[in-house]
């Protein structure tokens, strides 16, 4: 059973933040289940949703992972598990 994610990228559209972000979730065996991303005016906003069910590494150590690649490309990188997400979006 899929246990879902939520991940949010900002910062300045730059070349490499869609695969570097990717690239630490294919090394992690998570997988990609939806993405959108948009660049306005040179800033640059993705929102994934990924599987982390089978993944080699805790999600806090994830969460590590993803902020230090964010941080090499000058962006900031945000993860939450997708029952956390939806509670804190609730209408």
């Amino acid at each position: 059973m899929a246990q879902k994610a939520v991940i949010s990228v900002i910062g300045e559209d730059r070349i490499g933040i869609i695969a570097g972000i990717s690239d630490v979730l294919a090394s992690n065996n998570i997988n990609i289940f939806d993405i959108t991303q948009t660049s306005i005016e040179g800033l640059f906003t993705m929102i994934m949703v990924v599987d982390i069910s089978k993944s080699t590494v805790s999600f806090e150590e994830l969460k590590k992972l993803l902020a230090e690649r964010g941080n090499s490309l000058s962006v900031r990188v945000d993860a939450q598990r997708e029952e956390v997400f939806r509670y804190m979006h609730r209408i």
